[in-house]
């Protein structure tokens, strides 16, 4: 892969290599792009991570540029964990001299990256990058879901320029189009407007309120399960616990709760890129959100060693398959569940003109309490979004 003329190389001059400080951790097994003339091998490489220092498109979070290099410094100071990591840090994207040339090169290194099978971490910078990694699965012809975690639908206006506030209705407007499905986890109702939540409705979109998400955080794994994409925006978790924000607010995730996020992410075997945004070391105390995003991104590639490699759309021969009746419905509910892992999923009918367009998406993945419901003669929502779009 000719990526290289996109990146410029990171300053790891403050870093203690193992030689000095006697233990190995994350900065000495990355393989990082830190000298001009040494761009890593991406050969057996499983993650790569991106650096964008790119704001332009930012809305009141001038600063968030800074993010990757410190959030860098954080992370290349953890251990590593008990995984072989493959990983390599390609560097910061290369800012171009219009906004749309980073958005390309951003759309260009992620597609590249996608083809070859090596799953992109992006470290922004300001959201309205979501729009170019979702650029990459346009490119790619490749029908997608979304996940956003943020307070906000960031919908925008439709005459609004592509922003971090505007890139969802941008994406929705993209045509042709190849957005499955849109899921926003965390989001609080005091920053929606009505028309937006009636909006995300009638397109059968699953949006869920910050309250239902922390009542039950496992409940949560089963939408990260369905997701390709991921946009993390840093004002999803309270200020206390990230304050390096523009918009950080009182209310949101805990620290924690958003690594554990993270981890259920990176066990996806579905997902293929995710991208962490909105970190302003500019208004930070301490590092505190830097370090936060750093250990977030270590969680994340902990729950992406632990992958089960269960591809249900593949091969049903390791589930087990449960039907169930409903009164007045003249379809039984399937349900399949993992020999191994014991998640579950729901197999959702499509057209059969639609079958092989929508193969991944008709195997939507569920929680047991969603195969309650069907127990207890209701239909769960999961399952009706699914249908309306797929019939």
């Amino acid at each position: 892969m000719e990526i290289d003329l996109y990146f410029d190389p990171i300053d790891l001059s403050g870093y203690e290599f193992a030689d000095k400080a006697h233990r190995k951790r994350l900065g000495d097994i990355v393989r990082s792009y830190h000298t001009k003339e040494n761009f890593p091998s991406l050969e057996n490489i499983d993650i790569a991570i991106i650096g964008v220092k790119e704001e332009r498109a930012a809305i009141d979070n001038a600063g968030c540029k800074l993010a990757p290099d410190v959030i860098r410094d954080y992370f290349y100071r953890l251990f590593r964990g008990p995984h072989d990591l493959r990983i390599a840090d390609l560097g910061n994207i290369i800012q171009g001299n219009s906004i749309e040339d980073t958005y390309f090169a951003v759309t260009t290194v992620v597609k590249q990256l996608l083809e070859h099978s090596i799953f992109p971490i992006i470290i922004g910078g300001s959201q309205d990058l979501t729009h170019a990694n979702y650029k990459s699965y346009e490119e790619l012809k490749r029908i997608i879901n979304i996940v956003s975690i943020d307070p906000l639908f960031d919908l925008g206006e439709k005459e609004d320029k592509l922003s971090s506030r505007s890139y969802l209705s941008k994406i929705i407007l993209n045509q042709p189009n190849y957005l499955f499905n849109f899921t926003n986890m965390g989001y609080q109702t005091y920053f929606i407007d009505d028309q937006a939540i009636e909006l995300m409705e009638n397109l059968f979109f699953d949006c869920i309120r910050l309250g239902e998400i922390r009542s039950d955080l496992e409940e949560s794994e089963p939408l990260l399960r369905n997701a390709d994409m991921i946009s993390f925006d840093i004002s999803a978790i309270r200020q206390s616990d990230a304050p390096g924000n523009g918009n950080a607010s009182p209310n949101g995730f805990y620290g924690e709760e958003a690594c554990q996020i993270m981890r259920y992410a990176g066990m996806s075997d579905k997902l293929n890129s995710l991208g962490i945004y909105e970190v302003n070391p500019a208004k930070d105390v301490n590092g505190q959100t830097s370090h936060l995003a750093a250990q977030m991104i270590w969680y994340f590639i902990d729950g992406y060693y632990n992958r089960k490699k269960e591809f249900l759309h593949k091969n049903k021969k390791h589930f087990l398959k449960y039907m169930i009746s409903i009164k007045d419905h003249k379809e039984e509910l399937v349900f399949y569940k993992s020999k191994k892992s014991d998640r579950w999923w729901m197999e959702v009918p499509v057209k059969s003109s639609l079958r092989i367009k929508f193969t991944r998406h008709h195997f939507v993945p569920c929680s047991y309490h969603d195969y309650q419901t069907a127990l207890n003669n209701d239909i769960p929502d999961k399952w009706w979004r699914t249908y309306q779009k797929l019939m």
